[in-house]
């Protein structure tokens, strides 16, 4: 989505001058961008920039966390770091004599794991567990010794390549690189080979990596650990409430096999997008792709999921005992694209926390110093569903997240009672457009947005309606939606404490 930052304009003229580059843009990108489908339904969206002899490339899968099993949370996460384990070329010293080692550790692992994690064991069942452990690590030695260790990443940095990286959000996955002109190919078989032949080893020592990671990020971080419990309060029924990285209990037990068919079930390229921006000859991209994606066969996707999160009917709140700064999070629920209201929650952002001049910074933290830090985030933690937009503030010390929260709410009353002025309004037409041409200025960036786009609205052409539609938006709209949405009965609080509220004391006794 947009991102947060800001942009300063000084004069009218100015806006006009954006406004211009805006026309001239969508002009081009209509002309420029070349779409071709494959034969077995990947989508290839491309477009020529011969500024530097460098290409982006983005891949993106529409499997994220949403569309994982309700017990296997984290296989769509954990299958994004496999896929940089290699194939039976790559990473591959000799896979014909890996391959029985691999079928091994499963076998193993299926009987190690439940023992692992069971209280009270007995004694005959507390050796078995110690003998299917050093069993593990003997065949794990063995693979290992079978295996060039990150060759898929290293063979990339030694041709190049910049911004190699790979992520998994709720809604897709997508696996980016930049590399120069003249090594599109190499990508090309590399991409290809992952996508028709993946060998997901060294699967159960990457899982304990991933274990970790989520250690670090939700139960080390007090962002972490407070948007993990706003999400599960929030959401009751959909899976948007079930972090991406999974929950621990089901990491900790995930197989490679199941790993394996979620990649056979998703990772087709008939639900796959793949951008390509820079210094290219577009005839020639499509032939080459064509040579190398075409013989993948497309898959029949599973419908997707049908829940839908039930409405709100009063206030959801949660407090979070973590030895760390107090911080509150406060979200609402609220449509998503292409809903115009989506749009309005888009300027509503803006005008709140995007820059030092924005409302809540300039009331939370310059005027009432009662605030940090404050940001805030539309179309949270997703996009294909309805989603929430969410509030993010750390308090200043002395003053409690309850002062806080009663600041906010002042705020956020205002916004419902008093039209934003003309000129407040444009300010915010001119930051989130400069953001958006700001993004698409690099290939990285205009390969982001096209692929995004096409994957979440169902075209990247949404792009061209996104700027028409907020510059529509005027001050009736955005008191509209926020008392429309922005309410007690519709709103979840988190709330990060040192020690548990006096209030919520009293009530245990």
């Amino acid at each position: 989505m947009i991102g947060n930052r800001f942009v300063r304009f000084a004069a009218p003229l100015i806006s006009a001058c954006v406004a211009l580059c805006l026309t001239a843009s969508a002009q081009n990108l209509e002309e420029r961008v070349v779409e071709h489908t494959l034969d077995n339904g990947m989508k290839l969206l491309l477009m020529r920039r011969a500024q530097s002899p460098t290409v982006a490339l983005h891949i993106w899968v529409k499997a994220g966390s949403v569309d994982e099993p309700i017990d296997r949370t984290g296989i769509a996460h954990m299958l994004e770091h496999m896929l940089f384990k290699g194939t039976r070329q790559l990473g591959a010293l000799n896979y014909e004599a890996e391959k029985p080692l691999l079928d091994k550790l499963d076998e193993l692992h299926a009987q190690y794991d439940p023992l692992k994690v069971a209280d009270d064991l007995s004694e005959e069942q507390a050796a078995l567990r110690d003998s299917l452990k050093a069993e593990i690590e003997r065949v794990q030695e063995q693979a290992r010794e079978l295996v060039v260790p990150s060759q898929v990443s290293e063979l990339y940095e030694y041709e190049g390549a910049i911004g190699l990286n790979a992520g998994t959000g709720t809604d897709f996955t997508n696996y980016v690189v930049s590399l120069p002109a003249n090594k599109i190919e190499l990508w090309m078989r590399i991409e290809a080979e992952r996508m028709r032949d993946p060998v997901l080893r060294e699967f159960y020592t990457e899982r304990d990596v991933v274990m970790e990671e989520r250690k670090q990020r939700y139960e080390a971080s007090s962002f972490g650990r407070l948007s993990d419990a706003l999400l599960t309060t929030a959401f009751k029924a959909h899976p948007y409430g079930t972090p991406i990285i999974g929950w621990e209990s089901d990491i900790e037990r995930l197989k490679r096999p199941e790993a394996e068919l979620f990649f056979k079930t998703y990772y087709a390229p008939n639900n796959a997008v793949v951008t390509i921006v820079g210094d290219i000859d577009i005839e020639w991209v499509i032939e080459r792709m064509t040579q190398y994606f075409s013989d993948i066969p497309a898959q029949e996707i599973p419908p997707r999921i049908g829940t839908k999160e039930p409405k709100q009917i009063g206030e959801r709140r949660v407090y979070v005992k973590f030895a760390a700064e107090p911080r509150l999070q406060v979200a609402y629920h609220k449509p998503t694209i292409p809903s115009y209201d989506d749009f309005v929650f888009d300027v509503i952002n803006s005008l709140l926390t995007s820059g030092r001049t924005a409302r809540l910074y300039k009331a939370l933290v310059e005027e009432r110093q009662v605030a940090s830090s404050v940001r805030s985030v539309n179309g949270y933690p997703g996009a294909r569903f309805p989603n929430l937009f969410m509030i993010d503030i750390v308090p200043r010390s002395p003053h409690t997240p309850t002062q806080v929260e009663r600041a906010l709410y002042a705020e956020l009353e205002r916004l419902k009672n008093e039209p934003v002025s003309d000129r407040e309004l444009q300010k915010v037409r001119n930051q989130f457009q400069a953001d958006f041409i700001r993004g698409l200025n690099s290939n990285a960036g205009m390969a982001s947005q096209l692929g995004y786009y096409e994957l979440i609205a169902g075209s990247w052409r949404y792009t061209q309606t996104l700027l028409d539609t907020v510059n529509r938006i005027d001050a009736e709209d955005i008191q509209r939606v926020a008392r429309e949405y922005l309410t007690w009965e519709n709103r979840t609080v988190a709330v990060l404490v040192r020690e548990a509220p006096a209030a919520q004391e009293e009530a245990g006794k």
